[in-house]
């Protein structure tokens, strides 16, 4: 959470917008265009929307990496690009690696093509980024934008913004909706759901740009297993069975895609250049950049801003780049920020006032109390969603003179007393404590005749699962064999 001190939903707003008017792609490769010779260009239209949502994505998604790894992702992304006819140089595209913790890729008309670096990190050899990227690059070859804009526009609360919320606990009502609204993501920004039929082009169109450009077009099918096993991963890190990570949320069930992308491939080798993308990705940050605040199980901790607090028993937190969400199965929640007068009573009623454009919610009443020395000021509504009632809570903390941070968090009808110990674990950290969080990156090291699955794993930098963790992050299984001089990831301090 990289928060300042512009009201984010005017942000996400603002972006929301500009994204809808972007056009999908001028022509439909679906493999016809380039097999008849043909290279359509990138237009000036394309081009000067695509430039325009290019800042607002990389504010959304913490921003451009530099260095020896992004220039390394950015020559594959180019590379893999070609491949659609979408360009017929290099330099129509543009290929970022995003500073974001969360699992997700996309392209966008105007060339350009995004992945961010944790899930570059799952990867595990160059064929399955080229795989990934074309795949994104297959969705506006396929024009499926043009699709999914419409859909958008229909939503007037949340517009392109995705959720983090699903409808079991507040249906779809108007309540809902505001539900959709508090706990909408900025890594979710730019994709609604795909169809299954138009997943299933994307992928079949990025085996193809493998083909094409030399690659084992195998690899579509490995990297799709690895995101089926993160998140089984994820779900058994957080207690859950809703395996709603970022990506898969915006690109569906990858297990059940990983045999026909598999059949597409068929026997056809090529090249996946494993120890160049190793050495490529090779010190990369992993998880959590402690410039947006560090999640460490149930605590988030936020070096910068020098702020702390705990999750209740039985949720987890999902840290995005300007927000922090708190799930669990009884309620929902999110820390964030908003502009702030120096007034607590005003911030939390213009908070509320924020959360639904088809209906007011206010308080009754706003409470003032202290909080470890911090003022806060907090207030509630009940409301009925779906024939159920539920209690929207807005619980905000004064920062300094001109910041605020608030949780609105979301429940069944008196339950809401089950996030008062989170409310109440919000304080100040010292400047050693926030000169003690450190950021997590990826080590490739080479195997040694005395090395195991388990000693590898104990290196990590992991108090739970380490074991599991390991084996996902690196494609493996309980029952892979090591060999000695074999490159494998860690993750360490």
């Amino acid at each position: 959470m990289s928060l300042n001190r512009h009201a984010r939903t005017a942000l996400l707003s603002v972006t929301a917008l500009s994204l809808a008017a972007i056009p999908a792609a001028t022509a439909h490769f679906g493999g016809s265009a380039m097999a008849q010779g043909n290279v359509q260009t990138i237009s000036a239209s394309d081009k000067k929307q695509g430039a325009e949502a290019h800042p607002q994505l990389l504010q959304e998604f913490g921003g451009a990496m530099t260095g020896p790894q992004a220039t390394y992702v950015e020559g594959v992304g180019k590379t893999i690009a070609l491949q659609s006819g979408l360009g017929n140089a290099r330099s129509d595209f543009t290929v970022t690696l995003l500073n974001s913790p969360v699992n997700n890729a996309f392209a966008i008309p105007g060339g350009y093509v995004y992945v961010t670096r944790q899930l570059t990190a799952l990867m595990n050899n160059e064929a399955e980024l080229a795989g990934v990227l074309g795949h994104e690059v297959g969705h506006v070859a396929a024009r499926h934008a043009a699709k999914r804009q419409s859909a958008a526009t229909r939503n007037s609360i949340i517009g392109a913004l995705g959720t983090l919320l699903s409808g079991a606990l507040l249906g779809n009502g108007a309540l809902g909706q505001v539900g959709q609204k508090i706990f909408s993501t900025g890594s979710q920004l730019l994709t609604l759901k795909y169809s299954r039929g138009q997943e299933t082009e994307a992928d079949n169109l990025g085996v193809t740009y493998l083909q094409r450009a030399g690659y084992d077009p195998r690899a579509m099918s490995s990297v799709l297993q690895s995101l089926a096993n993160q998140n089984a991963l994820d779900a058994s890190l957080k207690g859950t069975a809703n395996q709603v990570p970022e990506w898969a949320s915006t690109h569906p069930d990858p297990a059940s895609r990983v045999r026909a992308a598999l059949t597409r491939a068929g026997n056809t080798a090529g090249k996946t250049n494993r120890d160049i993308f190793l050495n490529g990705i090779n010190g990369l940050t992993y998880g959590d950049d402690p410039a947006q605040g560090i999640v460490d199980g149930s605590k988030f901790t936020h070096p910068s801003f020098r702020l702390s607090f705990q999750a209740p028993n039985g949720f987890y937190l999902v840290n995005g780049t300007r927000s922090v969400a708190i799930s669990g199965q009884s309620g929902k929640g999110e820390l964030s920020t908003a502009p702030y007068s120096g007034n607590l009573t005003t911030y939390v009623n213009t908070v509320f006032a924020g959360l639904s454009n088809e209906q007011q919610i206010r308080p009754d009443a706003v409470q003032t109390t202290t909080i470890n020395g911090i003022p806060a000021a907090y207030g509630t509504v009940r409301a009925t969603s779906g024939g159920s009632q539920v209690d929207i809570v807005v619980f905000a903390y004064e920062w300094g003179p001109q910041q605020a941070f608030h949780f609105a968090t979301i429940s069944q009808a008196g339950q809401a007393a089950l996030f008062d110990p989170m409310f109440r674990s919000m304080r100040r950290i010292s400047a050693t404590e926030a000169a003690a969080v450190k950021p997590r990156r990826l080590s490739v090291v080479t195997v040694r005749a005395t090395d195991t699955l388990q000693s590898l794993a104990g290196r990590m930098a992991y108090t739970d699962k380490a074991l599991e963790r390991f084996l996902v992050l690196n494609g493996l299984t309980s029952s892979s064999r090591l060999t000695a001089g074999q490159k494998v990831k860690l993750v360490i301090y």
